[in-house]
C-alpha cells in the first residue's frame, strides 16, 4: 500500500511523538532540570539518620532534606511536590542508574570510585570521620584503639573499612544493613563502635541521650555531595547553582543550626564547589 506525502509525514511526526514520550518519563526528558518541568521531583535520602535525614510520623527532617528542598525549589519545585524515596548506602549508585530517583541527598561521600558511576554536585559539606560509642566505655579514645573491637561496617559504606586499613588492622568488622541496626547492636554491646561522618554521628548521639557519647576527634576529611546520573551535567550545574545560593544566602547555616546545633556539632563554614 502506498501513502501521500502529507501520510508519511503524519506517521513520522506521530512517531517521533510516542517516542519523546516514552523517553523521558514522567518528566517529559532526561535529566533533573526536564524533571523538574513536571512539577515533581524523587529524592532519594537516609530514612534513619536523626539530624540529616529522617524518616518521621509527619514526615521528613534533617539537613539533606533541607538541602533537598532548597535545590527543589531553586529549580521550580514545591517541596509539596518532593517524593522522598528511602536510599540506602548499598543502593544508591543503582537508584540513580536505573533512574529510581532523580537525585539523593543521603550523606553521600564522593568518592573516585563513585564517580565512575554517578555525577556529583557540591561538595554541600565537609565532615570528618569519627567514633561513636557507649556513654560509659571509656576504653575507646580514637581509631587506634579498636584492635580486638568490634566495629559496625554498613554495606555499601567505606567507614569502616577505612579504620581498619589505616589504623586498627585487628578490628572486628560487623557488616549490618544500615545504621539503625549498628545503634541496636551498639546499645545492647554486639559492637564496640560506630564509625562515619561526624555530622551523622552527632545526630543519632543527640537523639539518645545517656546512651551514646561521640569521641570528638575526626580522622578524616569527607566530602558529602548531590548525586544525580552520570550523564546529567547541565542537571549539575544547576544543582550547584542552588546550593551556592543556599550557602551565601545564609540558609545553609540556618539549616545547619536547625538539625544539628544541640548535639554539639561545630557548625563550619561552608565548603567550595569543587565539583564542575
Amino acid at each position: 500500500m502506498r501513502f501521500s506525502k502529507g501520510l508519511r509525514i503524519g506517521a513520522s511526526v506521530a512517531a517521533l511523538a510516542v517516542l519523546a514520550a516514552c523517553g523521558g518519563g514522567s518528566g517529559g526528558g532526561s535529566g533533573i532540570e526536564a524533571r523538574a518541568k513536571s512539577g515533581k521531583l524523587v529524592v532519594g535520602i537516609k530514612f534513619d539518620q536523626p539530624g540529616m535525614g529522617l524518616k518521621t510520623p509527619t514526615g521528613f527532617t534533617g539537613f539533606d532534606v533541607d538541602v533537598a528542598k532548597y535545590i527543589a525549589k531553586e529549580l521550580g519545585v514545591d517541596e509539596s511536590k518532593i517524593e522522598f524515596k528511602e536510599a540506602p548506602s548499598a543502593q544508591r549508585e543503582n537508584l540513580l542508574e536505573k533512574g529510581d530517583v532523580d537525585m539523593i541527598a543521603a550523606t553521600y561521600s564522593i568518592t573516585n570510585d563513585r564517580k565512575q558511576k554517578v555525577l556529583f554536585a557540591g561538595p554541600y559539606l565537609t565532615p570528618g570521620q569519627d567514633l561513636l560509642v557507649r556513654v560509659n566505655d571509656n576504653s575507646i579514645t580514637g581509631p587506634e584503639a579498636l584492635n580486638g573491637k568490634k566495629l559496625c561496617s554498613v554495606k555499601g559504606s567505606t567507614s569502616a573499612k577505612a579504620v581498619k586499613d589505616k589504623f586498627a588492622n585487628q578490628a572486628q568488622l560487623q557488616e549490618y544493613g544500615g545504621y539503625s541496626e549498628c545503634l541496636a547492636g551498639l546499645e545492647s554491646g554486639a559492637i564496640d563502635a560506630l564509625s562515619t561522618d561526624d555530622s551523622i554521628l552527632a545526630g543519632y548521639a543527640a537523639a539518645n541521650p545517656g546512651k551514646f557519647k561521640l569521641i570528638g576527634k575526626p580522622f578524616t576529611k569527607e566530602l558529602i555531595g548531590v548525586g544525580l546520573a552520570k550523564s546529567d551535567t547541565k542537571g549539575r550545574d544547576a544543582v550547584n547553582k542552588a546550593l551556592e545560593k543556599m550557602m551565601t544566602s545564609g540558609a545553609w547555616k540556618t539549616a545547619l543550626e536547625k538539625n544539628l546545633d544541640k548535639s554539639g556539632y561545630k557548625i563550619p563554614e561552608p565548603p567550595q564547589i569543587t565539583e564542575k
